[in-house]
């Protein structure tokens, strides 16, 4: 089996050590069972994330680097290293590793079991978050119990980056995401959600930024999630009732 590991990147200089040793970590613990491609997207970086990327990576870690000459937005970055993918399953993490990657290999299991998808889920019943942001959290945990309500799913966490996907579902859910931002997160889980595909959900631990800043503008990810649920819940209103 092939692991694809997608990474979108944006100004991730300072972090960049942190994430190619929890990347490292995460081969390390899958052992030669897999074979792994890491694939990071420098979305016009105007920093050193690239060079940096490239050599701390040199020996440790198979890196392919796709850069972005300007910076086109999260759900951009996402579907150029999609397109990039050759594995059998897909994961994704977010560059500053405040969901620990290292979660993959329990994550990977699930898939075993029968999933297609598995979410890092921080608000489920048995994850929690650790020193996270009051705006964020309230985004976070906000949007999702929105989606839960209206979807009628029992998911809890909606808008967490790290996944892990069987290749089919991105290669039939992805070319119908619309944002450039990071509502394509989102749009990309329940996308998978209205066409059937089983998502399991893995309890574990949202934790504070600790190098560089967050590149979400609030305000504008609040009114992406208010216009996609705005959608969903008139395109539920046109289906008939039986």
């Amino acid at each position: 089996m092939k692991l694809s590991m997608v990474v979108p990147c944006y100004n991730e200089a300072d972090g960049a050590a942190a994430l190619v040793a929890r990347l490292a970590a995460t081969r390390e613990m899958l052992g030669p069972a897999w074979d792994w491609e890491t694939i990071c997207v420098d979305d016009g970086s105007r920093d050193e994330t690239s060079a940096r990327l490239e050599s701390l990576a040199a020996g440790r870690l198979p890196l392919r680097l796709v850069r972005h000459a300007r910076n086109q937005g999260l759900g951009a970055a996402l579907r150029t290293g999609y397109a990039h993918a050759t594995g059998d399953v897909i994961a994704t993490a977010d560059s500053d590793c405040t969901y620990d990657p290292l979660e993959i290999p329990s994550m990977l299991k699930l898939l075993d079991a029968g999933f297609d998808v598995v979410v890092a889920s921080a608000h489920h019943p048995e994850g929690r978050v650790e020193n996270v942001p009051a705006a964020r959290l309230l985004l976070s945990r906000g949007a999702s119990r929105l989606y839960r309500l209206v979807l009628g799913c029992d998911i809890y966490t909606y808008t967490g980056l790290l996944r892990v996907y069987r290749a089919e579902v991105i290669h039939t859910v992805a070319p119908s995401v619309r944002s450039h931002d990071f509502l394509a997160v989102t749009e990309i889980l329940v996308g998978a959600l209205l066409r059937g595909y089983r998502v399991a959900e893995h309890p574990t631990v949202l934790r504070a930024r600790t190098l560089g800043r967050s590149k979400a503008v609030i305000p504008r990810v609040i009114g992406d999630h208010v216009a996609f649920l705005a959608g969903l819940v008139r395109a539920r209103a046109r289906v008939p009732r039986r």
